[in-house]
């Protein structure tokens, strides 16, 4: 994938990086891609560039208990898009039939009333002004959703990591929206969990090594990757190293001892995620 910047190195220094001839000129032409000028000489964008993600864990009780405040946030932010994680609405359908994961159920009167509300707050300002896509899970778990200004338009919108039309990642643990100039993945990672099973150890190394797949396959295009990817990379996004590296579950030892510690900074997990990131552009200094 191709580098845009130039990381900071971790002596802290505050010298900008220098870019080639070459660097400047491709982000030039980017950024002209990105807006263009009205009749008044004002500058408009035609692509997004301001974007805000968040891990509500339960949209409906942000509404319920603290849906003033984050209004408020995303009134004085004005992103383009907003990318959300742990929705936690169900899909709808009724109990047996096949689910539509791109829209909230709504076949009971429980269900009706819980849609209404947070479709009521989502008319309301300023969310009124961004067009919703969903992507959830059977019941109130996971699930993901992108909201974007309807002044842009996405070239296509899919919900699984292979990109299929009409397919969702199971959980709806994924939203990939194209534009003209770059996509945009939003991915809420399954939990790596403490043992080696299915649902655990297993369930986390396929998603890595597809996350691995993708970030590759897109490397056409610049990919803004956002989301809870459920990883700590490195000792400074921990508060205690240490602990979380030893620590168990009754006692439980995995068969591989870089899977022990807590879920999200084991060391396998972070190996993995290091590889993911070498394919990526990681533009951002990082401090202890």
């Amino acid at each position: 994938m191709k580098r845009f910047f130039k990381p900071i190195e971790k002596d802290g220094s505050a010298k900008k990086p220098t870019l080639s001839t070459n660097q400047e000129d491709s982000e030039k032409k980017e950024a002209s891609e990105s807006e263009e000028t009205n009749n008044n000489g004002n500058t408009m964008k035609k692509e997004p560039l301001k974007f805000i993600t968040w891990n509500a864990n339960s949209l409906l009780l942000r509404v319920k208990n603290n849906w003033p405040g984050f209004s408020k946030f995303v009134s004085d932010i004005d992103p383009d898009v907003i990318v959300i994680q742990e929705v936690r609405m169900p899909a709808a359908g009724s109990k047996g039939a096949p689910k539509n994961p791109g829209e909230i159920k709504d076949d009971t009167n429980s269900s009706r009333e819980e849609k209404k509300i947070l479709m009521r707050a989502l008319s309301s300002s300023p969310f009124g002004n961004y067009h919703v896509w969903w992507s959830l899970a059977d019941s109130k778990y996971a699930g993901t959703a992108l909201l974007v200004k309807k002044c842009f338009q996405p070239v296509k919108v899919s919900f699984a990591l292979d990109q299929t039309a009409s397919k969702h990642e199971p959980d709806g643990r994924v939203i990939l929206a194209e534009f003209k100039t770059f996509r945009l993945l939003n991915t809420y990672a399954p939990n790596n969990g403490w043992k080696e099973e299915e649902k655990s150890f297993q369930r986390r190394r396929k998603w890595d090594k597809r996350m691995l797949e993708v970030v590759v396959q897109l490397s056409d295009k610049p990919l803004i990757w956002c989301g809870d990817l459920n990883v700590s990379h490195e000792e400074i996004d921990v508060s205690h190293p240490e602990f979380f590296s030893a620590a168990k579950v009754n006692g439980y030892v995995p068969p591989n001892k870089e899977d022990c510690g807590q879920p999200g900074f084991t060391l396998s997990e972070r190996k993995r995620f290091g590889a993911i990131l070498k394919e990526c552009v990681i533009p951002l200094k990082r401090e202890s």
